[in-house]
């Protein structure tokens, strides 16, 4: 039994390895630039390790960096997360149903969903012969070692190597700007873009660059949940 376990185990490895190339080569580019950031900032690779392994946090932790450097506002931190990890609350309730009775390793799946995760997860199937929970474990456990490993490599070399780090933390605002122009490709996604530029551009007319950010996204969710309610008025007008 315990071998046929281990067999169901490797062939779900196997399937999920695959799938998670592109999330890697990302995720160890992404993962050395912040722990780069971090070494230049004065946390060596040991802290850089355990804010990926705790907080895994992507874009916040980015954002943290710049929380430690300064002068702390609890109250600014805690809205900030917040806003910048919205968006994790919408597309976790998606996956409620497909993560129904995966037993165990259900929590651990919540704790390490990310966005990258979510993409593979949302939109394959496992294979025939390989369990759901195994495959869906293994593309989440992988895509969590690969920023891991990213930021320990970074705080190492940032460590051994001296170089001028301007610039470096505009890494993941880079890739935010392809992942964004890549859903500009589809029409159906430009009338979202358009509200998020729109957004950004009124928070930042009102509010000034330094205060933008939650204000900005705050006014992004207001827009897109008013938008749903209309649109979902309007198909009931037109059901009656």
């Amino acid at each position: 039994m315990e071998e046929t376990q281990q067999h169901h185990r490797r062939a779900a490895l196997r399937a999920a390895f695959p799938a998670t190339i592109p999330v890697m080569t990302g995720f160890l580019c992404l993962g050395v630039a912040y722990g780069v950031l971090m070494q230049s900032k004065g946390y060596g690779p040991l802290w850089s390790v355990l804010m990926s392994a705790i907080a895994y946090g992507g874009s916040m932790q980015f954002v943290a960096i710049t929380l430690l450097t300064t002068a702390f506002d609890p109250l600014q931190a805690f809205l900030l997360s917040v806003m910048v990890n919205a968006r994790h609350m919408f597309y976790g309730l998606s996956l409620l149903d497909k993560y129904k009775g995966l037993g165990k390793v259900r929590p651990f799946l919540i704790y390490v969903l990310c966005d990258e995760t979510f993409s593979l997860v949302s939109t394959l199937e496992p294979p025939e012969g390989v369990a759901r929970r195994d495959f869906y474990f293994w593309i989440s456990l992988l895509d969590y070692l690969y920023w891991i490993t990213g930021t320990a490599l970074g705080g190492l070399a940032g460590n051994l190597i001296t170089f001028d780090t301007t610039g470096l933390d505009f890494a993941l605002t880079a890739l935010f700007v392809v992942l964004f122009l890549e859903q500009w490709k589809k029409p159906e996604n430009r009338p979202a873009g358009v509200i998020g530029i729109l957004c950004a551009a009124v928070s930042l007319a009102v509010f000034r660059a330094d205060n933008m950010v939650i204000p900005a996204m705050a006014l992004v969710l207001a827009v897109l949940l008013g938008g749903r309610h209309r649109l979902e008025w309007n198909r009931e007008e037109d059901a009656l």
